[in-house]
Formats: structure tokens, sequence, C-alpha cells
């Protein structure tokens, strides 16, 4: 049965002010994808999140969502959350609820229960009423896994999610992430190709173009159509980089 479109970007341009950042971008978000986005700092990566999220407008281009992806859950890079905001752990996560709630709603005993049982899954339970500022940042990283799962969403985009992530947590949370694509669509942005093709099912690279490709194997031939200037890291017991022989 074929899978439904979530969201579809159609011949987008974008930028800030006349700075043109991305340029005649396609690409369709279906059910139960999981893709994975790479491409050079500076190469548009984060505009074109910015773009799905509705935080910025294209120049030009449209952007359409289905009625089941206007609830997107959004896991930021660590380094863009304020740690200084007086908030506690589970406040955090009940926020991500905060698009469903009307202005002064008061959060329900459902809501409260799933806030807790989601910590509790993530292994950060103890964790609830301690002030984000005293986290570290592969914890903090999973309190916002936590908020941006809690309202249920049918896409799921995370920022760079193994920059600030310790060892142990990395392969948790792709395990997490194969388990969540089985309910919903992922979007993954990474410098590690390594890791993200052996999780992801399609790719895309972005360096102001965007260039999709149907499948998660990804090789320095391709990377040198898609004008995409990256390195492939294999990973093995000691991380190391493959070089041409020489």
């Amino acid at each position: 049965m074929e899978k439904s479109t979530l969201i579809e970007l159609t011949d987008i341009c974008a930028g800030y002010k006349e700075n043109i950042v991305l340029e005649n971008v396609n690409l369709s978000i279906k059910e139960n994808d999981f893709l994975g986005i790479i491409g050079p700092n500076g190469g548009g990566k984060t505009t074109l999140l910015k773009i799905i999220l509705g935080i910025i407008k294209p120049f030009s281009g449209q952007i359409n969502y289905s009625n089941k992806s206007k609830i997107i859950g959004y896991l930021p890079q660590v380094n863009m959350i304020d740690k200084n905001f007086p908030i506690n752990v589970n406040q955090v996560v009940l926020s991500g609820l905060m698009s469903k709630k009307k202005l002064w709603s008061r959060y329900s005993k459902d809501d409260k229960e799933k806030a807790l049982e989601l910590l509790a899954d993530m292994g950060i339970y103890e964790l609830k009423d301690k002030p984000i500022g005293q986290l570290s940042g592969g914890q903090l990283q999973r309190v916002y896994l936590c908020r941006s799962l809690i309202s249920k969403p049918k896409l799921l985009i995370l920022d760079e999610p193994e920059t600030y992530v310790d060892s142990n947590f990395e392969n948790e949370l792709y395990d997490k992430l194969d388990a969540l694509n089985k309910e919903m669509a992922i979007v993954v942005v990474s410098h590690d190709i390594g890791t993200i093709c052996s999780h992801v099912k399609t790719v895309a690279c972005v360096n102001k173009a965007l260039c999709y490709h149907n499948s998660n194997e990804i090789t320095e031939q391709m990377l040198k159509v898609y004008n995409c200037p990256l390195e492939i890291i294999t990973h093995g017991k000691i991380p190391h980089r493959v070089l041409k022989n020489h």
C-alpha cells in the first residue's frame, strides 16, 4: 500500500535577507519515512528544518502539510537550549503539549502520567524535579527527546542528536528511533554518515541544492555527484577514516 505524504516541499528558495541558502529544493516526506540529511556546515540543513517547522518562510515555492503532520516533534541541538531558564525536567517534558493546549489550560492527569512514563523509558525518571541547568548535555537531550514525543507526533525531527549524547546512550538512541519509526516518520540531520546510514532508509544531501537518494547506501562517488563535500567515516572498535590508495 502506498504511503501517504505528510509534507511536500516544491521549488523552495529560502535564505536570510538577500542571502540565498536554499535553491530549487524539492522534498516529499511520507508516513514512516526515516530520512537522514547530510551536508557541509553552511549548506542549508538548519534552514531546511526551519522551513519544515514553519519558523521561517521561503522566498518562493510551496510547502504543503497533510492534516496528520500538523504536530511535529522537534529535538533541537543542545547548544540551542537555554539552560538558565528556571524550569525543571518534568515541566520541560509537559511543555511539549503546549501546541495542543488552549491558553492557560491545565495539564491533565493523563498528561502528567505520560510525561513520567517517557522519563522512565528514557532512564531519567529520578531527574524529574531537577532544574535543567543542572543537567549534563546527554541528560538534557534525553529530556528534550521526551518533550518531542509527548504530543505523539506523526513526524519527529532531530538536529544532530549525537553531538552531546554520551557514548552509552548513542546506540540506545538509534535503537529507540528504529522502534519509533514504526509509529512515525523521522528526519535526522547529522554529520555522522556512518552512524545514520546504519539506521535511516533514505538520504538527502543539502548543499544549497538538495539531492535525494532513495537508499541508505552512500559512497564517495555519490557525494561527489551530489556536490556534498563530506568524508565517509567507518565505525569499528577503533573509528577510522577510509582513505584511497596512496
